[in-house]
């Protein structure tokens, strides 16, 4: 009885040992993964099931309780610990690049923004066109006045060359209109009488053709006086595009310096250089293609004033060589009428 009494009070006691260092090592283990942040698989709920075991001493404890946790069942718990990342993590931090970027791009992408945070070769670029487009709308409203004034003084001096009966009577009526003191009509007929007074006693045909030699040279420059201001026309209708031209291929390449420095392809990083040279190329072909159609359309009414002048030395010589020819015939009162035809009595 004391032999066998013996042996179990033994068992037991050895139970009782072995299954408190089995805890004591459950607690610690406990204990230091929750320091180290839990490293080895064992979620929180594992080692407070185990902290919350009674110790060896406080007396027998159930065989669920006492047996060891399995890393089978420690691993969903862990797993889905590990799945679900802190909610800062969740959150990448902003690209120290982008915020640069951000800081850097113009706020204001109006044609005025772009122009003010344009490149000091894209600016000149754009001030130069800007003062083309508005000589070439100064030549229009010049150019336009003008030549409505020249048509109208031509027009009128026809009027009056055609209902003279000689070249004095046309100067006088000339002399009248004080707006045709200056004009190229007042000038042929000028300079046709003066030829006739200069020429007197020598022979018809020699006052003739040094007439109708100076009325050419009167009227070749009266047609470069109306053509002064176009040249500034076709130039800038030439030039223009070219220039903006420039403006476009020195935004793109500081779009792409832009993209060197900064190491990314982003468009934010292209997109303002892109539109400076774009407002750049726009500008070139608002200065140019007004310049071009009011070019055409001065060298059309040109044209038309240069015919009208043509026409007036035509009839300033036609009353020169009528005045000549009633010096050279006079006119015989005396003179007996000759009828080609005898009328039958």
């Amino acid at each position: 009885m004391m032999s066998t009494d013996d042996g179990r009070l033994a068992t037991r006691s050895g139970l009782r040992g072995s299954s408190g260092g089995i805890l004591g090592a459950l607690v610690f283990g406990a204990l230091l993964c929750a320091l180290l942040g839990a490293p080895l698989g064992i979620s929180p709920a594992v080692a407070q099931t185990a902290a919350s075991v009674p110790e060896a001493g406080s007396g027998a404890t159930s065989p669920a309780a006492a047996s060891p946790v399995s890393p089978l069942d420690t691993a969903p718990a862990a797993a889905v610990d590990a799945a679900a990342p802190p909610a800062e993590a969740a959150k990448p931090p902003p690209s120290i690049t982008d915020a640069l970027l951000a800081s850097a791009l113009p706020r204001d992408l109006s044609p005025w923004g772009m122009f003010l945070n344009a490149v000091l070769p894209v600016k000149l670029v754009m001030v130069g066109l800007a003062f083309a487009s508005l000589a070439t709308w100064t030549v229009w409203l010049a150019k336009t006045l003008e030549l409505w004034n020249a048509k109208r003084l031509a027009r009128r001096g026809l009027e009056v060359l055609a209902s003279a009966t000689s070249l004095r009577a046309a100067e006088k009526e000339l002399a009248k209109q004080p707006q045709q003191a200056r004009s190229p009509l007042a000038r042929f007929v000028a300079a046709a009488v003066g030829e006739a007074d200069r020429s007197e006693g020598l022979a018809s045909e020699g006052v003739k053709d040094r007439a109708a030699t100076l009325l050419s040279r009167i009227e070749a420059q009266a047609g470069r006086v109306i053509l002064r201001g176009t040249g500034v026309l076709a130039t800038i209708g030439a030039t223009a595009p070219f220039v903006g031209l420039f403006g476009t291929v020195w935004g793109i390449m500081d779009s792409f310096i832009g993209i060197s420095k900064t190491n990314t392809t982003n468009l934010a990083v292209v997109a303002p250089g892109i539109a400076e040279a774009l407002l750049a190329t726009a500008m070139g072909l608002i200065a140019a293609i007004p310049a071009v159609v009011m070019y055409n359309g001065f060298a059309r009414a040109i044209t038309g004033y240069r015919a009208q002048l043509g026409d007036a030395a035509a009839e300033v010589l036609r009353h020169l060589s009528r005045d000549l020819d009633r010096e050279d015939f006079p006119r015989k009162e005396a003179a007996p009428v000759v009828r080609l035809r005898q009328t039958v009595e």
